[in-house]
């Protein structure tokens, strides 16, 4: 596949790449290209963003959860009608999974793409040092291509043209150009990160960074990088053809529930699902004739009291589990399922209460990592001894308030036990880990599975 492609990759977290990124997405956008957008890592705010900015939904790659075959086989199945794709980083280009290798990081990635990295740097500080920089970055991987360099935060084209002139000098790595630092442009932050796309409305945000990058990015020069990318093999579809429709399964999908691996819901489209969204904020009920219930992760903890006060809705997703029901849920739609959420504030709000549990609020302590799943008893996960691979980011706790039976064991990346997850209840199965299915895509088929034996059930009793 020769596609154009370029990873925008930072030196470390909060040089501003997302907004780089955002900025050179919606200036391509302007142009007429028809721009596709990636981030590495296990992250659902950046692509939120990405897909508002491009119109196309965003996509996750990431070396540890997936690996090399599958982050292609993601990569050029998206691609493929696309004009250019652009890659966000996570973190510093050289961080992952370890720091004594390059698992899961963004340089993996990268050279897994055989793409060329433009290197964002905070240059508000600097001047002959930023050659310094580059010119490490640039040598300490021989087999990764540092073409480009961004300079972000940089009030003048006085101070720009010191920084390109020392980085050109001392180096092979050309300067693309810079951004100027604006309010205006700078996404709230809060306890998970970035405020969501959907929060933000409208698209001005969007064309303020396009306008800004056209002023003081040099565009072709992007362009030509990322056809300067290797010929990357053809790889085989990792969602294969969808089956016909046989069950349906609602999605919560509103402010509260917003985190969703695109492949996980095509995973369980292939297997023959039809997705049906709805909002456990706004709508009074489930929606007609579902089999399962797919809640993922969000911020309920901010929407407690409107959770709280629908109680039309918690009480037919309680009754939904009574009568047999499967429900699947990570994270926040987890939370969503215990008996109340104690927010930052300590208040309680009563949720859906299938689980004897209250999950609280901590101001600090987060709990953050990659994770490996393996079912230590048969759910509609699976068999025992399935294994995939997901994420864990919160800064929640479950606080038991009666027994509580779990159906996984973690481990993080290095191979060390993190205890237990997966709360389990009948058909019901709920996970603080974010999996993502292309890890084992037999997660799918069993909950598809599950979803069917819920139907044949639910017709058998009417």
């Amino acid at each position: 596949m020769t596609h154009p492609r370029l990873v925008i990759a930072g030196i470390s977290s909060g040089v501003g790449k997302t907004t780089v990124t955002l900025a050179i997405l919606a200036a391509l956008r302007q142009r007429g290209r028809r721009a596709q957008a990636f981030k590495a890592g296990p992250d659902f705010i950046d692509p939120s963003h990405h897909t508002a900015a491009t119109g196309r939904l965003s996509r996750n790659l990431d070396g540890w959860m997936l690996g090399a075959d599958r982050n292609r086989e993601i990569f050029t199945r998206a691609a493929m009608d696309a004009d250019i794709s652009i890659i966000e980083g996570m973190m510093g280009l050289f961080d992952g999974s370890s720091p004594v290798n390059e698992i899961g990081s963004t340089a993996e990635l990268a050279k897994q793409l055989d793409a060329p990295v433009l290197l964002v740097i905070d240059g508000s500080a600097m001047a002959r040092s930023a050659a310094a920089m580059v010119s490490g970055y640039a040598k300490f991987d021989p087999a990764l291509r540092v073409a480009g360099v961004l300079f972000n935060r940089v009030s003048s084209a006085g101070h720009y043209q010191l920084l390109k002139e020392a980085v050109e000098q001392e180096t092979d790595v050309v300067a693309v150009g810079y951004m100027r630092p604006d309010e205006a442009v700078t996404i709230a932050d809060r306890h998970l990160g970035l405020v969501m796309a959907m929060e933000k409305g409208g698209s001005e945000l969007y064309d303020r960074l396009a306008k800004s990058a056209a002023e003081t990015i040099d565009l072709d020069r992007i362009e030509f990088l990322a056809g300067s990318s290797g010929v990357l093999a053809a790889s085989p579809h990792s969602v294969k053809e969808s089956r016909p429709h046989t069950v349906r399964i609602g999605v919560a999908k509103d402010r509260a529930f917003c985190f969703y691996y695109p492949e996980n819901l095509e995973l369980l489209e292939a297997e023959g699902a039809e997705l049906v969204l709805f909002s456990p904020l706004a709508d009074r009920t489930i929606p007609d004739d579902v089999a399962m219930l797919y809640f993922g992760g969000g911020y309920p903890e901010l929407h407690g009291a409107v959770l709280a006060g629908n109680t039309t809705m918690r009480t037919a997703i309680k009754g939904f589990a009574g009568q047999g029901g499967t429900i699947y849920a990570e994270c926040g739609g987890m939370m969503y399922l215990t008996r109340a959420i104690r927010d930052f504030k300590g208040q309680s709000h009563d949720m859906v209460g299938l689980f004897p549990a209250e999950a609280v609020m901590k101001k600090s302590g987060v709990t953050l990592g990659y994770r490996t799943v393996e079912l230590s008893q048969t759910c509609i996960l699976g068999v025992s001894g399935v294994i995939a691979r997901g994420h864990e980011f919160h800064y929640s706790t479950v606080v038991p308030r009666g027994p509580l039976d779990y159906a996984c064991s973690l481990s993080d990346a290095r191979g060390d036990t993190k205890g237990q997850d997966g709360l389990v209840r009948d058909n019901v199965l709920a996970l603080y880990t974010h999996l993502h299915f292309a890890s084992q895509p037999k997660i799918a088929t069993s909950l598809v599975n599950a979803a069917r034996r819920t139907a044949v059930s639910q017709r058998g009793t009417q």
